[in-house]
């Protein structure tokens, strides 16, 4: 990617419309639909209100019945971040409304032998070690005990590893887990619930590794193009990181299902590049046509992930940087809505 701002382009092209972003960003592909047609069924998704879980819920859905099955897909949340239940009804996904750290409310759901796990905490936990302890430990532990016969893929973080050279590539499955600050430690701690449930009881079980998904309304390029847009000044001291469209994400989520085992599997999932902040934000500027500000310079090292197993086993992820990049600068350029939520990529003490 060249560091040079390209000329501006007049309103950048949306892939779909803006009402059906949800559905775009679900369509189920061959090779889910590979894995799907092997799963066992009915299916869980645990902690579903949150980000990535509609989007996961309804691929699995819409290619069980792309595939002729009728097996329950059943969303499990309290519903009270992001995601309502009426939007998962309209992909005809069951949903059950359910606080996963109480054990009499856990042993009511249904059993299930496929179990994708998403819930957790990040932000707001900066002061709260209580609230980290009990939804990012103790809770897992719950849930790892209460689906000891199922097939586990658990969301994890790529903050689980130290800090990275960008000229080392980034982490591997291989680096020993080193986590900066109490979230990342607290990640860690998740992992490990799963990974001893694993070990006892045998488990199958993958852990994902996911280091910042992206879509129209959030991730670290909203973040970034936002900046751009608005004509904030872009700290550079966090210089680098990895991004990966969360279609691709999801899509490889269901295909880690064939790598879970026991011991407990962990897999990296993001996207081929490690990728400078400073080259992303110019290239914003083009897209704006605006000018960029920039402060501070690059730290030598930063939360950076190399998911070079995963592609090798699923293949890489299909949407390119310069596609991702031309939907969050359309989509922004047309006013679309975000989360408002940022990711932090840029904080470096690990508190959120």
């Amino acid at each position: 990617m060249s560091s040079h701002p390209e000329p501006a382009l007049a309103q950048p092209e949306l892939p779909c419309g803006a009402e059906a972003v949800d559905e775009f960003l679900s369509r189920p592909v061959p090779v889910a639909l590979s894995v799907l047609e092997r799963m066992p069924g009915p299916v869980l998704v645990l902690g579903a209100g949150g980000k990535i879980g509609l989007h996961l819920s309804a691929m699995i859905r819409r290619g069980f019945t792309a595939l002729g099955r009728k097996d329950r897909v059943v969303a499990v949340s309290r519903f009270s971040t992001l995601r309502g239940r009426e939007d998962f009804a309209a992909f005809d996904v069951e949903t059950i409304p359910c606080d996963l750290t109480d054990p009499q409310a856990l042993a009511r759901l249904p059993d299930a032998p496929t179990v994708f796990f998403l819930a957790g905490v990040k932000f707001g936990t900066a002061d709260s070690p209580e609230l980290l302890r009990r939804y990012n430990a103790e809770m897992p532990q719950l849930v790892a005990d209460r689906f000891a016969r199922s097939r586990i893929v658990a969301f994890s973080s790529g903050c689980v590893y130290p800090f990275m050279s960008a000229a080392s590539g980034g982490a591997t499955e291989a680096t020993p887990p080193g986590p900066n600050g109490p979230y990342a430690a607290s990640c860690l701690e998740r992992e490990t619930a799963f990974a001893e449930a694993s070990r006892r009881q045998g488990t199958p079980v993958a852990l994902i590794r996911l280091n910042y998904a992206v879509e129209f309304r959030y991730g670290v390029l909203v973040d970034i193009a936002e900046k751009v847009l608005r004509g904030a000044v872009i700290d550079l001291t966090t210089g680098y990181v990895n991004v990966i469209w969360q279609h691709d994400a999801v899509v490889h989520t269901i295909q880690a299902l064939d790598v879970a085992g026991s011991p407990a599997a962990p897999l990296n999932v993001t996207g081929a590049a490690v990728l400078p902040v400073r080259e992303l934000a110019t290239r914003f500027g083009g897209l704006f046509g605006c000018p960029v500000r920039f402060s501070g310079a690059e730290a030598d090292t930063a939360w950076l992930n190399n998911a070079a197993c995963s592609h090798r086993l699923f293949g890489p992820p299909p949407t390119s940087l310069d596609r991702m990049m031309r939907w969050v600068a359309a989509w922004l350029l047309r006013r679309g809505a975000t989360w408002k939520k940022s990711t932090g990529y840029d904080r470096r003490d690990g508190r959120f």
